[in-house]
């Protein structure tokens, strides 16, 4: 992406990103609708809760990931095939690594984190509980997954994560409906039906990976723990992951305060949250794209080029938000008919979705910016964003859950506040241009 004109590169590296992560949620829709509709809503309740706690593991697999494919891409965009296989495999090592010691802590904390911290309600703890830790065992998988999808996003191949996507999308559902409809396994078929897709996501990334590209075709000797390359990738990822644990941990808080007002506002949440995914797709994707992009064009000494691609990205950023905002606005009754709520968590998720369907336009001109400072050695600037946008966030829910100007409405016109501030801290570093100071490799 260092040639040519940069939206074209761009937009042609975002789509198959935005097309994978459409897929995963599409997936996780329909996990959604199928465990509501046959399991019910205490079931739909137990999974939805455990998405904060879910989110904590896949903020260290991708924060990591990407850390280690920003090193890459900064050595691809400047030639260097022996930098590409060492930080490459070096990489795997320490992701799959993670992975494992991820699966032993969550399965540790599991209970703990439910019943104190998230407060989750006793009619489906158990349920929780059983999910989650089914859904824990395949932690490695999900690790090795995105540390392979990193790998060749940094080497410009981002249509390969899509076709991994779908693979993982239609087996996941396939076996949802055979666990959770037709044997009735409920929570626990819906973690199984994930485990196993994850794992042959996995296999397929690797498969993949290692058969097209020679410089990518490690033997077993290769797969070594070289301490100054997992500090390079710490050194970028770190910030990463802390600033995803962040709004992991933000949101259980605020899942606690949801919690608190009942299975019905619970699951309606649940409902609320899937569809708010859907709105953040382009200005992830282009996050996402932002950090390769940068890291090649730094890579080049390109500095010049990520200063027009980044106002290009920002625009496709917004014009595909408002088209999937108004489109969200416009069916939000039927989206809500479709997870069969109760007529009380309908009405709560139908404000939820309309609410949010405005108020995420606002993340749509200032997420791609974390891509820039991920790529040009700035990581730490989206972690504080994230910190100032979260506290934001969690301190006007508990602030104003009980007051008669929010009251529980308050728990999807946080965002108001929370990514106002998030806009003000990224625009003002970004125009500062303090992100250009140490763009170069392994600075």
């Amino acid at each position: 992406m260092t040639g040519g004109k940069p939206w074209k590169s761009i937009a042609r590296f975002a789509l198959p990103v935005l097309a994978g992560s459409l897929l995963q949620q599409l997936y996780n829709t329909v996990d959604a609708i199928i465990v509501g509709r046959f399991a019910g809503e205490a079931s739909l309740s137990a999974v939805g809760t455990t998405t904060s706690f879910v989110f904590f593991f896949l903020a260290i697999a991708i924060g990591f990931s990407s850390g280690n494919g920003v090193v890459v891409a900064q050595h691809f965009g400047a030639g260097n095939k022996k930098g590409i296989r060492e930080n490459a495999s070096t990489g795997i090592v320490f992701l799959l690594t993670l992975g494992l010691v991820s699966t032993i802590v969550s399965l540790l904390l599991s209970k703990p984190v439910f019943v104190y911290l998230i407060k989750v309600k006793d009619s489906y703890m158990q349920q929780t509980l059983q999910y989650f830790n089914i859904y824990a065992l395949g932690l490695i998988f999900q690790y090795g997954y995105n540390i392979f999808s990193s790998i060749l996003r940094a080497i410009g191949d981002s249509a390969a994560t899509l076709y991994f996507l779908l693979l993982s999308s239609i087996i996941n559902i396939g076996l949802d409906i055979v666990f959770v409809k037709n044997f009735n396994w409920g929570v626990s078929g819906a973690a199984f039906a994930t485990d196993i897709s994850q794992a042959l996501s996995f296999i397929a990334a690797y498969i993949y990976m290692t058969g097209k590209y020679p410089v990518l075709k490690f033997k077993l000797k290769d797969y070594k723990w070289r301490g100054k390359m997992v500090a390079d990738t710490v050194k970028i990822g770190s910030p990463i992951s802390l600033q995803l644990v962040v709004v992991s941990v933000g949101f259980s808080f605020i899942q606690r305060a949801v919690n608190d007002f009942g299975q019905a506002m619970t699951a309606s949440f649940t409902v609320g949250q899937r569809i708010e995914m859907y709105l953040n797709l382009p200005c992830n994707a282009l996050q996402t794209t932002m950090a390769t992009y940068t890291g090649q064009n730094v890579g080049a000494n390109r500095i010049d080029r990520v200063k027009k691609g980044t106002m290009q990205a920002l625009l496709i950023s917004l014009i595909m938000t408002i088209f999937i905002s108004a489109l969200v606005w416009t069916f939000a009754a039927d989206i809500s008919a479709l997870f069969g709520l109760s007529s009380k968590a309908a009405a709560y998720s139908l404000s939820h979705i309309r609410t949010v369907a405005l108020v995420n336009l606002i993340l749509a001109v200032y997420i791609p910016l974390f891509g820039v400072f991920q790529g040009s050695n700035h990581p730490t600037i989206p972690m504080f964003t994230a910190i100032g946008a979260l506290s934001a966030r969690v301190i006007t829910t508990y602030l104003f859950r009980y007051n008669p100007l929010f009251g529980e409405s308050i728990i999807w016109w946080n965002g108001l506040f929370g990514f106002g501030t998030g806009f003000i801290i990224s625009w003002s570093y970004y125009l500062s241009g303090k992100w250009k100071k140490n763009a170069k490799i392994g600075e």
